[in-house]
């Protein structure tokens, strides 16, 4: 049997779109020759609906749509996702299925087993579990359908399993020939191998072909990677659709003919291509064509300039440089060097004057206090508020520039370096930055070399560093990943990094400390294991101390 494996990027709640583009995708593997064409899972509607599927007009859409769909298709079989009310009397009133479209009509509707609710899952809270294994005879194939989770539980890969319930071997036992799995897995670093040797060890183990088809593209803070694979019984990869693009591939379980479309080459070239993607559908999905990059001649503003370039095209892009008093020539230079090679427009707004107005209007409420973090304070917010202005005025989304770690200890100003509509690289740790600004430049020089040597600073105020108040970048990142994607104690990061107590105790009390920030920054794209925003619940009002 042919397999097309139809790997689409879709919006959510643009059924019509969405359809559009399973038809285009299942005539191109029809004119390949496919017997059957996967989308992945929720395709109709997008994922992640989130709190749409409470509405019940949603969901009668998608359940209208699918029927349409159905008569659209050009004639081999089309396994789909899509949204549909649960028929049954008890329990969530919806759930995450795939139907299997053949001849105009519904041959089979299979409903997702096992699902997740940790990190940026919550589909226990909308969906109701299905009972028991999809199985459809298909040109004398037995096909077995899963959903996604479905094969995350599998005691062959797991050194501990999640669920009691295991659909991949549920499914072996009903007669499967070919294990099926529709999937909608957003990114995070290593996810990409992971999945590779979880899909193949379940190949291997259960000695039968393997078909995965991931959802690529942005939505909101999750970026999709695609990367769509199939194995044969034997554990080899004999398909591989494109990671961060849309993509075919066909799969031949009777012939293993081998189709592997090239990936990215590295970590880093997969977070950049994932920020990439994920500012473009960002932008894009929620209908806007420019946007605006404040660009204080730094690493990070000069990396989300060069990302909004790549992934918008540089005539989308405007930086602006808003030089104040403290800051140095060299920065302003930097910023509109990097423009130059950008080709983004550029214009300097020097904040200076507005600053001392601010100050002399302030002054004589603040009295006798001395100046302190205050007025560097209100160079960010002046910063801020010029940026809103022209984003107001030119209906250009604003990107704010901070990374992960300055987000994680507070190093950043509510509704001033803050202010955006997205949070471009705010799950980037600062270490990766510098790797991600090295791996722009491979080919020559964008980011200007003197964005990478000289001392982060924030520029408010004379000689000022970031060294001034937080550890070094290196050690800094390494107790923020353990404390926030490793989930560690303050003694077990001393005792796993031989770093010094009070050091971690600090930042970790600073972590906490900051949260009511972190939850009224704008959504970042999620590029860890584990991210602040939708991923990440703490309290802000909270006594808790390690």
């Amino acid at each position: 049997m042919k397999i097309a494996l139809a790997q689409i990027n879709t919006t959510v709640g643009d059924f019509t779109g969405n359809v559009d583009r399973i038809v285009a995708f299942a005539c191109r593997a029809a004119e390949r020759g496919a017997d059957l064409a996967i989308f992945p899972e929720l395709a109709l509607c997008g994922y992640p609906p989130r709190d749409l599927v409470e509405k019940p007009e949603f969901v009668e859409r998608s359940e209208a749509e699918l029927q349409r769909l159905a008569g659209l298709l050009p004639p081999i079989a089309a396994l789909v996702g899509y949204v549909r009310r649960s028929r049954s009397t008890q329990g969530k009133p919806v759930a995450d299925a795939a139907a299997l479209l053949h001849g105009g009509k519904v041959v089979l509707d299979y409903v997702k087993i096992l699902l997740p609710f940790y990190d940026v899952f919550d589909e226990s809270r909308y969906f109701e579990p299905g009972s028991g294994p999809g199985l459809y005879q298909l040109r004398q194939t037995c096909l077995g359908i899963t959903i996604c989770e479905d094969v995350w539980n599998d005691k062959y890969f797991w050194k501990k399993q999640l669920y009691t319930r295991d659909p991949v071997e549920e499914t072996m036992r009903a007669g499967a020939d070919v294990l099926l799995n529709i999937a909608s897995s957003p990114y995070c670093t290593d996810k990409i191998q992971l999945r590779h040797d979880m899909l193949k060890a379940i190949a291997t183990a259960h000695r039968i072909p393997v078909v995965y088809v991931n959802h690529v593209g942005g939505n909101d803070q999750l970026i999709f990677d695609g990367s769509s694979m199939a194995f044969n019984a034997r554990g080899e990869l004999c398909a591989r659709a494109k990671s961060f693009e849309e993509d075919l591939v066909v799969f031949d379980s009777a012939d293993g003919t081998r189709e592997l479309h090239s990936g990215p080459t590295g970590e880093i070239e997969a977070v950049y291509q994932a920020l990439k993607l994920g500012t473009r559908d960002y932008v894009r999905k929620c209908g806007f064509r420019k946007v605006l990059v404040g660009l204080s001649g730094g690493i990070d503003s000069s990396l989300v300039a060069t990302i909004a370039a790549d992934a918008l095209g540089p005539e989308n892009v405007s930086g602006i440089g808003m030089p104040g008093p403290y800051s140095s020539p060299g920065s302003l230079r930097d910023a509109e060097t990097l423009a130059r090679n950008l080709r983004i427009d550029f214009r300097a707004i020097p904040i200076g004057a507005i600053f001392d107005n601010y100050l002399t209007t302030l002054d004589p409420a603040f009295e006798d206090s001395p100046r302190d973090v205050t007025e560097e304070n209100l160079q960010a917010r002046i910063r801020g508020n010029i940026l809103m202005a022209l984003s107001n005025k030119f209906g250009a989304l604003l990107l704010s520039t901070g990374n992960k770690s300055e987000l994680a200890v507070g190093y950043c100003t509510l509704y001033g370096d803050m202010a955006g509509g997205l949070a471009v690289i705010a799950d980037v740790p600062k270490t990766m930055v510098y790797d991600l600004a090295r791996y722009v430049n491979r080919a020559g020089e964008r980011i200007p070399q003197a964005c990478l040597e000289k001392a982060p600073s924030a520029e408010l105020r004379s000689n000022q560093t970031d060294q001034d108040t937080l550890p070094p970048y290196n050690i800094l990142d390494r107790i923020l990943k353990a404390y926030i994607e490793e989930n560690l104690s303050a003694r077990e990061i001393v005792e796993k990094h031989g770093l010094d107590s009070d050091l971690v105790r600090e930042t970790i009390r600073r972590v906490n400390q900051a949260e009511y920030k972190r939850q009224q920054a704008a959504p970042a794209l999620k590029v860890t294991a584990k991210a602040f925003g939708m991923g990440r619940r703490y309290p802000i009002a909270q006594k808790f101390s390690e």
